[in-house]
């Protein structure tokens, strides 16, 4: 079953430029770790800051564009996984080692799979 492992974070601890002794020391966590999962991995990345997001939000059927996110909180989403395991149980297992700040949540979705 394939999970999309979801790392939400305060973004402010890594730095304006992400270059900071914490960003480059987590950026070598996530490679380790990616590289632990091996084939479980199927894909996953880093992202820019909230600041670089731009939102389409519909209301009524009408659009509206955005720069960042659309709502306000102390965590923004700042990477992801996407895994194939057998189970929720493994999918558990697995988020429970993301390399993470002091403060921060993965959020665990199984993906719709057609057919």
């Amino acid at each position: 079953m394939q999970y999309m492992l979801l790392i939400y974070e305060d973004e402010r601890v890594y730095g304006p430029d992400r270059e900071s002794p914490v960003a480059r020391e987590r950026r070598a966590q996530h490679i380790a770790y990616s590289r632990e999962l091996g084939a479980t991995r199927l894909a996953g990345s880093g992202l820019k800051d909230s600041s670089a997001a731009t939102t389409i939000r519909t209301a009524a059927g009408k659009q509206t564009l955005h720069d960042g996110p659309f709502a306000e909180s102390r965590e923004q989403l700042g990477g992801y996984y996407l895994i194939d395991v057998p189970d929720l149980d493994a999918a558990i297992a697995i988020a429970k080692k993301v390399p993470l700040s002091q403060n921060g949540a993965v959020e665990i979705r199984p993906l719709l799979v057609a057919g």
